[in-house]
């Protein structure tokens, strides 16, 4: 039988291996009102708010010397999402795992609540990494999977076994049914959700979530859209969402912050965004829903 020592796998979990995915499911009104709330307080000034998560005045430099970050500084109010869109290459990516210190910045500070984590352990254990794949451990259980982490803390079976089931439930899998399964018996939609209540195990603060939808079909993308809202009215975190598309930017996030060469071109709410005359974002909205214009438009040679 394969097996892994705890502190390799604690490692490999303290390095941002997981995956936050999510399925279909209709936010309760008291859920829609609880978002239409936090919005208001995020877009009044009167309202203080703290930073879960602050980038000031970070750069990053390749070792070609191209800059990929410059001067980038950006808070992101606590209980919040905030998503990072641009082109590939502009810096999201490197952006967001500048957060949990994968990638190293050349100059400026990363705060985490208003202060400096020098301890690297306790800054990625306070986030949550998702990403498209989901880094499941092959020859473990669905259970040790879900509970890695907190077997790397020392929690007793009895907690662990708990604490996976609340999960499972969480993200919509039935424990009697999924708990003993391997990553390689379950669907891409069930793996991910998997990653996802591995992600959540040790109630992080922060979610950092790089194209965490961006492998799936449509469907099955707007279903795990739906179930991610209906789970941030639940849970009591900060997510900072990369992603190409500006739909699901649109349909997730609180604020909207547009990359480009490394630099923030604009940083607004989500109901400013498509109201901005920035050229960049006419640009960038321009380039969505394209088919809708041409099937809208009489085919050629048509009366």
């Amino acid at each position: 039988m394969h097996s892994i020592r705890i502190s390799q796998a604690s490692s490999f979990w303290r390095d941002g291996i997981a995956c936050f995915a999510v399925e279909a499911s209709t936010c309760s009104m008291k859920q829609a009102q609880a978002r239409v709330i936090r919005t208001a307080m995020l877009s009044c000034p009167t309202v203080a708010m703290s930073a879960a998560l602050e980038f000031r005045e970070i750069s990053v430099v390749a070792d070609s010397g191209r800059r990929l970050l410059d001067g980038v500084s950006l808070a992101i109010e606590k209980g919040s999402v905030t998503a990072i869109i641009g082109r590939s290459g502009s810096g999201k990516t490197t952006l967001l795992r500048s957060a949990n210190r994968m990638i190293e910045p050349s100059g400026g500070q990363v705060l985490i609540a208003g202060a400096i984590e020098r301890d690297l352990v306790a800054l990625r254990r306070k986030m949550g990494y998702v990403i498209q794949e989901t880094g499941l451990f092959p020859h473990f259980t669905i259970e040790r999977n879900v509970g890695i982490v907190l077997e790397a803390e020392g929690r007793s079976r009895a907690q662990r076994v708990n604490r996976v089931r609340e999960l499972l439930k969480l993200v919509g899998l039935d424990a009697e049914s999924f708990a003993h399964r391997y990553p390689h018996q379950l669907s891409g939609g069930q793996r991910q959700r998997v990653g996802l209540a591995r992600a959540l195990a040790n109630e992080p603060d922060i979610l950092l979530m790089d194209e965490p939808f961006g492998a799936l079909d449509p469907l099955t993308r707007a279903e795990m859209q739906d179930m991610l809202r209906e789970l941030l009215a639940r849970v009591e975190t900060t997510v900072l969402l990369v992603t190409h598309d500006l739909d699901e930017a649109l349909y997730l996030a609180d604020r909207i912050v547009l990359l480009s060469d490394g630099k923030i071109i604009v940083n607004v709410q989500r109901d400013e965004f498509l109201r901005t005359d920035h050229p960049e974002i006419v640009s960038y909205a321009a380039a969505f829903h394209r088919g809708d214009t041409r099937a809208s438009s009489p085919k050629a040679g048509s009366a």
